[in-house]
């Protein structure tokens, strides 16, 4: 009663394979889907490898291999130190610098003349004014002696002249801010404070004979007592 028809002649059977066919092809590119995700980790992993094994980008050992910073400050340093220090029997170094009233004071111009040069810090300190006025109450016994004084610092000659004001003094200072003759005389030292170390002035004075030798030294001067060295040295 019934007639038998092929899978090629029934229409439901023809729509049931092509649904079938519909679905197979997204698996299939849903499989594809998950072998291109499983390959993504692959690619990761490889690069996860290459940072675990050292390996480094060329301009990264560039930056790594850059001059230390410390090797200028050393150079300063060592140049500081290789200075040559005076020594008695040197001529002195010629100067040419402001006093305290502006008037220029050359080297040139005390030949013949007994000069002392005193080096000091800094303007109204307490050492350099225990330092200056004993030069100031001894003057009259330096000029016996034929002697000039200078006191030297880096302060300006405003400063110097504000000094000299208030003290009363009776002989001129120097005011040598480029540190030119400070550092010809060898007196521009590393010293330390409370295990600070800076550049700065050692207290030193320098005796000088008539010709322009050096005739006596006095490094890292003690005021106390100092001009009594100084009016030693002239006789």
């Amino acid at each position: 009663m019934f007639t038998h028809l092929s899978s090629e002649e029934d229409p439901m059977a023809s729509k049931v394979k092509k649904a079938q066919t519909k679905k197979k092809g997204p698996v299939q590119s849903q499989s594809k889907v998950v072998a291109k995700k499983k390959a993504a980790p692959k690619r990761s992993s490889t690069k996860s490898q290459g940072v675990a094994s050292g390996t480094r980008n060329p301009s990264t050992k560039t930056k790594t291999t850059s001059t230390p910073k410390t090797k200028k400050p050393a150079q300063q340093r060592s140049r500081t130190a290789a200075m040559p220090e005076l020594r008695i029997g040197d001529s002195a170094p010629a100067f040419s610098l402001p006093d305290d009233t502006g008037h220029i004071v050359n080297s040139s111009e005390l030949r013949g003349k007994k000069v002392v040069v005193y080096f000091y810090p800094k303007d109204d300190t307490p050492g350099c004014t225990t330092e200056a006025c004993s030069f100031r109450d001894g003057i009259q016994e330096l000029r016996k002696s034929g002697a000039l004084v200078f006191g030297v610092s880096a302060d300006s000659v405003s400063s110097h002249r504000k000094f000299s004001d208030k003290f009363q003094l009776n002989f001129p200072l120097l005011s040598d801010e480029s540190k030119a003759m400070i550092q010809a005389y060898g007196v521009w030292k590393e010293k330390s404070l409370y295990g600070r170390k800076y550049m700065g002035i050692e207290r030193t004075t320098v005796v000088i004979n008539e010709d322009g030798t050096i005739r006596k030294i006095f490094p890292k001067v003690k005021v106390n007592g100092h001009f009594a060295e100084v009016l030693q040295a002239l006789r």
